[in-house]
């Protein structure tokens, strides 16, 4: 590129009236071109600017593949939310590539004047029929300056739930416990309610447990809060609590409070389930009686 703008640069201005080219037609490179192929002057013409679009377009895809890597260095470097690094570089890569592309259009002999107008003309329609891109656009704006998750965090928000990937500028990247990658329009997320399972710290593990008419209820939450208190991952503070929730069908029905790290939720859940009942039968309390009486009438 930079041999073609210096042979330019050498050749004689233009004549009035005449198109201003990168290059010359008359005596720059096009005239050695057409003598070396033989092509007709318009043929090397339309060659040389294609080949000089070309060049600017994959120049341009590489400026701005580096630039969105260097945005997200410099915000990680800086300890920001990757989510606003992310954002913040596929913003600088759109917004190059649209430079360049208008560019390579100029360089290929596109009034890029009347393209614009063009566009400014189309300007509502082109609204009206991307309102859901824009809506996608404002919310990963909201997403990016209120922050209600960040990458890493596991949520749930239009009726997907998973890790969060990556905040792009149109959409969201949700990772699934299955591993199915899910990706979810931003105006979806922010239109509804959005469930932050890993924002806070330490989270609740509650579990229900059906305890035997006539058996006595004050032993069966001791039995359960002293159990939760040795489950690997149950806090101290708050302390394993165990409440009366309701009457069942043959019993009653206490509900277990254990408090975890949120990164322990699932193994202390486990636990709570696995050593429960084990408790309460080595404390000799049953569960509600499920016999069914068959009665023969006469």
């Amino acid at each position: 590129m930079n041999l073609l703008l210096a042979a330019a640069a050498l050749e004689p201005a233009a004549e009035p009236g005449k198109a201003s080219t990168l290059i010359n037609a008359e005596h720059g490179l096009v005239a050695r071109f057409e003598q070396a192929t033989g092509l007709p002057r318009e043929v090397a013409l339309w060659s040389i600017n294609f080949l000089a679009a070309l060049v600017i377009v994959i120049g341009g895809f590489v400026l701005a593949g580096m630039a969105r890597s260097l945005l997200k260095r410099l915000f990680a470097r800086r300890h920001i939310d990757s989510t606003i690094g992310g954002f913040v570089g596929n913003i600088a890569h759109a917004s190059i590539m649209t430079f360049v592309v208008i560019t390579a259009l100029g360089q290929l002999g596109v009034d890029t004047k009347t393209f614009a107008a063009v566009i400014a003309a189309a300007g509502l329609a082109i609204g009206l029929a991307l309102q859901g891109g824009l809506s996608n656009f404002a919310s990963g704006f909201l997403i990016v300056v209120f922050r209600p998750f960040r990458a890493g965090d596991v949520i749930s928000g239009a009726g997907i739930e998973g890790t969060v990937e990556e905040v792009q500028v149109f959409s969201t990247t949700l990772n699934t416990v299955d591993n199915k990658k899910i990706i979810v329009p931003n105006s979806a997320l922010m239109s509804g309610t959005i469930t932050n399972y890993t924002a806070n710290p330490i989270r609740r593990a509650d579990l229900q447990f059906g305890i035997g008419g006539g058996q006595d209820l004050a032993k069966a939450q001791a039995t359960l809060i002293a159990m939760a208190v040795k489950i690997k991952g149950v806090v101290k503070d708050p302390a394993p609590t165990a409440v009366n929730t309701k009457l069942i069908d043959g019993g009653s029905q206490i509900e277990l409070h254990a408090w975890c790290n949120t990164g322990d939720y699932g193994a202390v859940i486990s636990d709570l389930v696995a050593q429960g009942p084990r408790a309460l039968a080595e404390a000799g309390i049953t569960g509600p009686d499920k016999t069914v009486y068959y009665m023969e009438r006469k």
